[in-house]
């Protein structure tokens, strides 16, 4: 069957046909291509599913009696699939009966068209549904960056607090992904930004107290109080975030051992994988070998067997930094001061040994070593994992646990 050229302004609406009348096909394209919409036309359903799978449309216009796989099959087949759900399909049919038209909704269809076609009619709610496509898909692009822009937001919140806090959350995250990776996880991108901000909340906690309470140190009451409230803090921090709600509630819930059984069965494989991986990492945090930390994990009974057998793999980091010295201008985010920097011309200091460079932090040090002066070259330490880290995170497309009982 014919495909329109595209036209010289802008991109062109893609529309499948599906009818095995050759008439109706013959009909309906000399609409749609005078309208200039790109048509491709498939007289069986099993055809059409092929081609729509390897180069989705942005509309599917769909006969409801066809032989081999009728109408309400293959749409049915389209709204199981993630990737092809949010395609408006817009039944044809010469079923006149209510029974049928809400058999078609019922199946995932948007709306409905009967014979004989109506050209205006035709016309007018293809319009509309490819309109409503392209503002549902803006207003997608746009809850995107917003979340990519908060959770960027958070990370380097994170960086700017505390290189303990950078440097645990790393090793929370390698574990998790060993972990995910192993069991064959699909799309675990949620698991490792819940890794990635599980220790969220410590922004609110003394970085030596953090240190002691990592390492199995012996708390005050009020020391403990503050360390365990992290959680939680954490958690309120990202719950108002649309599309984090679950992984908020992952969070919350990574000191919580007896939370498991009233959650969702994903929901509840997220906690326990973060909850390993905080287990593990804080025993190797007190110098324990990766060995004599996975049996202690494996005597808790806690953890489920097939991802305590994923650690067999696991080595920790030996070496996640390089030593350098380098011109204040080559400085770059995720960078650790390795020095204090003291003005030249006040002897006033700017920055403590420890902080991890941001861009706010980089535009500070340069507006101080213009009107106060600093060292020629910094010290700093370089993560030897990958700097761009956070945006190999936010390029995902986020999609939350699926589960409504996640909502933090």
């Amino acid at each position: 069957m014919p495909v329109t050229n595209e036209p010289a302004t802008g991109g062109v609406d893609r529309i499948i046909l599906v009818d095995d009348s050759a008439a109706s096909l013959l009909l309906l394209e000399d609409i749609l291509e005078k309208r200039q919409y790109r048509v491709q036309s498939f007289a069986r359903g099993a055809l059409a599913l092929d081609a729509i799978q390897r180069l989705p449309p942005d509309l599917v216009l769909l006969d409801v009696n066809m032989p081999e796989m009728n109408g309400y099959e293959l749409c049915e087949q389209l709204k199981a699939n993630p990737q092809l759900r949010d395609i408006p399909v817009i039944f044809i049919s010469a079923l006149h009966e209510t029974v049928d038209i809400v058999k078609g909704f019922r199946a995932g269809g948007a709306d409905y068209i009967s014979k004989p076609f109506q050209i205006e009619e035709v016309q007018a709610r293809v319009e509309t549904h490819l309109k409503l496509r392209r503002a549902l898909e803006a207003e997608r692009d746009l809850l995107e960056r917003t979340l990519s822009g908060a959770v960027a937001a958070l990370l380097e919140l994170v960086q700017a607090t505390s290189p303990a806090l950078v440097a645990r959350s790393n090793s929370i995250r390698e574990i998790v992904l060993t972990v995910a990776r192993a069991i064959e996880l699909k799309d675990f991108w949620q698991h490792e930004l819940a890794a990635m901000l599980s220790l969220l909340g410590c922004i609110a906690v003394p970085e030596e107290l953090f240190e002691r309470a990592w390492g199995g140190q012996k708390l005050t009451p009020d020391e403990l109080s503050i360390f365990r409230a992290h959680p939680e803090s954490g958690a309120r921090l990202l719950s108002n975030i649309p599309r984090l709600e679950a992984v908020a509630q992952v969070i919350r819930l990574q000191q919580t051992h007896d939370a498991g059984p009233h959650l969702p069965p994903e929901l509840r494989q997220g906690v326990q994988l973060l909850q390993l991986a905080i287990e593990l990492d804080q025993k190797l945090y007190c110098n324990l070998d990766i060995y004599t930390a996975v049996r202690q994990l494996h005597d808790m009974g806690r953890f489920h067997s097939g991802m305590l057998d994923a650690l067999s793999h696991y080595r920790p980091a030996e070496a996640p930094y390089d030593l350098r010295q380098v011109p204040l201008h080559d400085i770059s985010a995720g960078m650790i001061l390795d020095e204090d920097i003291v003005s030249t011309s006040t002897n006033v200091l700017i920055f403590k040994a420890g902080i991890v460079f941001t861009d706010l932090w980089i535009e500070r040090l340069g507006n101080f070593a213009r009107n106060h002066g600093v060292q020629k070259h910094i010290r700093v330490r370089v993560p030897r994992v990958a700097r761009d880290l956070r945006m190999r995170l936010l390029s995902r497309t986020p999609l939350s646990y699926s589960t409504e009982s996640g909502r933090a």
